[in-house]
């Protein structure tokens, strides 16, 4: 694959570019002069001019080309934009403000996005209303339909979603290892570290000490998600703290689980508000109960994703350790193939 192209003489800025692209994983082709850039200007899929080369490059009339940057270490140069001009490039970014923007722009030509994924978050309405199970039962099902899906275990006051899954032994990293992460994560790079089963992919917690996610952990999690899924399911608990609201901000669509009771819609409603500060997708999951589904989400005011009604010998199926049961025939089974087909459907 043609690597991306840097244009300079400026050696403390060269250093500054193999570093940062070092960071993401690329390796460049370096011309210290317009005429020796030549044979690599059309092929290059990123072109990097540093501000020392821009007037040089512009006389030989380069050829008008997408992804092209001009790169500085000087702030506020009021020449800057000018020479941005004169070569054709796309955008200004000023070292060191904007490094964390370069390795994205080379991460993107080394590692392109070979998926859309889609971000579905699930909530309960109160505690014990299933949106672990549901989380879960969601990930399993889009994995059965050999959809690379990513299952989140955003709850470090959970059980544990590799517990429930029977995976609490499995090799891999968990949050404790990627607390620290900030900026671009490579997709294959999570997915190899994780524990993987086939086509689903799961980030959980270590058993111990709970350690609350940073934000800026979550959010390189979900845009590697995105890049690298099909699909990305993330359990969030009921109180919403920065990596919840990171998560919320990106998602596709909000499942929020409510028992069918006067006390479980009342809690829903006090969830439902810190919703909405960070999302409008929320969509009702109403677990069967004394109130009618339509009461429920006529109250809530939220659209109605569909009804889970109690599901015979679940728990104990769970307590055993064996994964949940999705047959056609099961509520759960049910509910996650028509779900999916709704929101992934138009994807596919």
């Amino acid at each position: 694959m043609d690597r991306p192209l840097v244009i300079t003489e400026d050696h403390d800025l060269l250093d500054d570019l193999l570093r940062v692209a070092a960071a993401a994983g690329a390796e460049l082709d370096v011309a210290h002069a317009p005429a020796h850039a030549r044979p690599y200007w059309n092929r290059a899929p990123l072109v990097v001019v540093g501000g020392d080369m821009a007037d040089a490059l512009a006389a030989t009339g380069p050829p008008p080309r997408h992804r092209v940057v001009l790169v500085t270490r000087t702030p506020a140069d009021p020449d800057t934009w000018r020479k941005c001009v004169a070569v054709g490039a796309q955008t200004v970014l000023e070292l060191p403000s904007a490094e964390r923007q370069l390795v994205d722009e080379f991460a993107d030509v080394v590692e392109p996005a070979s998926r859309a994924g889609l971000v579905v978050c699930v909530v309960g309405g109160r505690g014990g209303a299933g949106a672990s199970v549901l989380s879960a039962s969601l990930a399993l099902s889009a994995s059965r339909q050999r959809l690379r899906t990513l299952l989140v275990d955003a709850d470090p006051l959970g059980g544990g979603l590799d517990l429930l899954l029977g995976q609490e032994e499995a090799d891999g990293a968990r949050w404790s290892d990627l607390v620290a992460r900030e900026g671009r994560i490579s997709f294959t790079a999570l997915q190899a570290a994780l524990p993987t089963f086939a086509e689903l992919t799961l980030l959980s917690f270590h058993r111990g000490e709970v350690e609350a996610i940073p934000a800026e952990a979550m959010r390189s999690v979900l845009e590697a998600g995105r890049r690298g899924f099909d699909l990305v399911v993330v359990d969030l608990p009921r109180h919403c703290d920065p990596a919840a609201a990171e998560a919320l901000s990106r998602a596709t669509a909000t499942l929020l689980v409510v028992a069918a009771d006067v006390r479980g819609v009342l809690a829903a409603a006090q969830v439902l508000a810190r919703l909405h500060e960070h999302t409008t997708e929320v969509r009702a999951v109403v677990r069967g109960g004394v109130l009618d589904d339509d009461v429920v989400t006529a109250s809530l005011r939220v659209p109605y994703a569909g009804g889970l009604p109690d599901q015979p010998r679940l728990a104990a199926t769970l307590n055993r350790g064996d994964l949940p049961p999705l047959g056609r025939r099961t509520p759960l089974g049910r509910f996650c193939a028509s779900f999916l087909h709704s929101i992934l459907g138009a994807e596919r």
